[in-house]
């Protein structure tokens, strides 16, 4: 699958998560409206793409017909909530817990965390300020991921690229430059694995 695909897909999966998360899976047509797809048909093969990969699961009979899959077997963990990261310009790193969310996780093995979202540099990728991202610790990514980068002690959230000559932070929104890094001054503090957000106030475990 080629690199364009991979991105494109995981865009319309946030897209269509968030939608959930907000009360409504979208229809179909609203995903090809969405993405400018030219016909409904594209919409479809990457919703049956990501419903095949385990991402999404579909409901019969209903034109919203999709739903989160329930993963019974993940282990729950309550996962720390570290504070806010930009997703915009480089802001100072915040690591002061207030608070605890208990989530399930595919590898609970894994050291996990979640930062409140500033900023709009992310919004492409269903990223909203306000929103919780689920993160996994991680000093290497996989080239297109979304992560946590420190840069000369400061942090933000983007798209990793990654080239023989450089290493590009790049944004999902065009009003935001790339921001292009030595291997010296860049240090990742995870893999962004979940997007949370809450309409009426994030839940916590001390109250």
């Amino acid at each position: 699958m080629r690199a364009g695909t991979i991105h494109l897909r995981k865009r319309i999966l946030a897209y269509v998560k968030n939608r959930i998360l907000e009360g409504h899976s979208p229809t179909i047509r609203e995903v090809q409206q969405a993405f400018d797809f030219a016909a409904v048909e594209s919409a479809r093969q990457h919703l049956k793409a990501l419903v095949e990969s385990g991402d999404l699961h579909q409901l019969s009979g209903q034109a919203r017909g999709y739903s989160l899959p329930h993963h019974r077997s993940f282990k729950r963990r309550a996962i720390p909530i570290l504070g806010f990261v930009q997703a915009g310009q480089l802001t100072t790193a915040l690591e002061d817990p207030d608070g605890f969310l208990e989530l399930p996780l595919r590898h609970s093995q894994d050291e996990h965390f979640l930062l409140r979202v500033e900023g709009e540099s992310m919004t492409g990728a269903g990223i909203q300020p306000g929103d919780l991202l689920l993160v996994r610790r991680a000093a290497v990514a996989q080239n297109g991921a979304i992560v946590v980068a420190l840069v000369e002690d400061e942090a933000t959230v983007k798209r990793i690229e990654i080239t023989p000559k450089s290493i590009k932070l790049k944004p999902e929104n065009p009003k935001f430059a790339t921001i292009e890094v030595s291997n010296n001054s860049l240090s990742l503090l995870g893999v962004v694995i979940e997007v949370h957000r809450y309409l009426e106030g994030i839940p916590s475990l001390d109250g």
